[in-house]
């Protein structure tokens, strides 16, 4: 489609021929990106409106999170009528199935088919999290920021209707409407759509700095984590968790149940393995009679047969009897298998060794 950049004084831009004003425009943008200073970001966002436009994007700070901004704010919503706005305080949002964007800043995802929606109040953790190595394609990328009309509930509600979406990341800071977000998890629980969530302002300092940052009142820990247990969204304490959670639900979905295995050819892996399921509403359940004999029968006889299982060394760098081991251990039927294997670091060590482990388990 059109690009219709608008500035006062230039003439182009990039290319495109530059418009000195909203009302100079050919006609009324799908979507729109204000980036200018927030007392014009007022005026802009009106014009916007009055010209029939699809909905806007406002990058400026100054608004709710700082005193004097509160009345700027709610001039902002008046402004907008009914066109739809995001932020103010934000850099609005990527489109990477459809390729499209409105966006000021660098992003290191690309074009995917399907993937997962991340939800962020802070910009620059959005522009972090695209910038991850770790295989996890990110559908789309929306930032928040203070959310003075479309808020999280609004944007949530729309995004879980998309069946290319395999699961939701949120960066939250604080509940602006508790109800509506109640309605929408009800919607995202029916279609069996994952949220994960990380959730700021756990210490006062945190706190503190969330208000100042997007006016958002962080209040209470014990009663954030409380809501978000009663509304069915997960909670992990940190980026790193969050897009492995979500790398784990892209490519597996919601597990069906809570009981996990895993196999490693540790003891102390076994240990930390078993260790994780504490407070996280999973166990590692003991193997049937008939499981620990199926099980018994792939490995060595000094092998304690239990879950999580430490299967020792003996059969390493032997495909075939990790097939084994590994193919009775998925046979029991647990909700989410798992294999614990530490490669070692490339510049000083050989990998050839792994490559068995990695063969058996893709065969099993």
């Amino acid at each position: 489609g059109d690009i219709w950049p608008v500035h006062p004084r230039a003439s182009e831009v990039e290319g495109y021929r530059c418009f000195k004003s909203v009302e100079e425009l050919p006609g009324s943008p799908d979507a729109s990106f204000v980036g200018v200073n927030r007392q014009i970001t007022i005026d802009i966002v009106r014009s916007l409106s009055q010209k029939g436009a699809g909905g806007a994007v406002c990058y400026a700070s100054g608004f709710s999170e700082v005193t004097d901004g509160e009345a700027l704010n709610e001039a902002l919503v008046q402004s907008a009528g009914e066109m739809p706005i995001l932020g103010p305080n934000c850099y609005g949002v990527i489109n990477y199935l459809d390729g499209a964007l409105l966006w000021p800043d660098q992003h290191g995802g690309q074009r995917v088919d399907r993937g997962v929606a991340l939800l962020t109040q802070s910009s620059n953790i959005g522009i972090n999290l695209t910038m991850q190595c770790r295989g996890l394609p990110i559908a789309y990328l929306v930032a928040l920021g203070n959310q003075a009309q479309t808020d999280l509930a609004g944007v949530l509600g729309t995004l879980i209707e998309d069946d290319r979406v395999t699961a939701v990341g949120l960066y939250i800071e604080g509940f602006p409407d508790v109800q509506a977000l109640e309605q929408v998890m009800r919607r995202a629980h029916e279609r069996r759509l994952p949220v994960v969530a990380v959730k700021t302002g756990i210490s006062a300092q945190g706190a503190r700095i969330t208000h100042s940052h997007t006016a958002s009142m962080a209040g209470s820990d014990d009663a954030a984590g409380a809501l978000l247990e009663r509304l069915g969204i997960a909670r992990v304490q940190d980026l790193d968790t969050l897009i492995e959670s979500l790398k784990l639900l892209h490519v597996h979905g919601p597990l069906k149940g809570n009981r996990l295995c895993s196999m490693s050819c540790s003891g102390g892996e076994a240990s930390l393995m078993a260790d994780t399921a504490l407070g996280r509403g999973v166990a590692f359940p003991e193997l049937t009679e008939e499981q620990h004999k199926s099980v018994a029968a792939t490995v060595h006889e000094l092998v304690s047969v239990s879950n999580p299982l430490d299967y020792h060394t003996f059969a390493w760098n032997k495909e075939e009897d990790l097939f084994g081991t590994y193919s009775a251990m998925l046979a029991c039927g647990f909700d989410l298998s798992m294999l614990v294997l530490d490669f070692p670091r490339e510049d000083r060590c050989t990998l050839e060794t792994w490559g068995p482990a990695v063969n058996a388990i893709t065969k099993a």
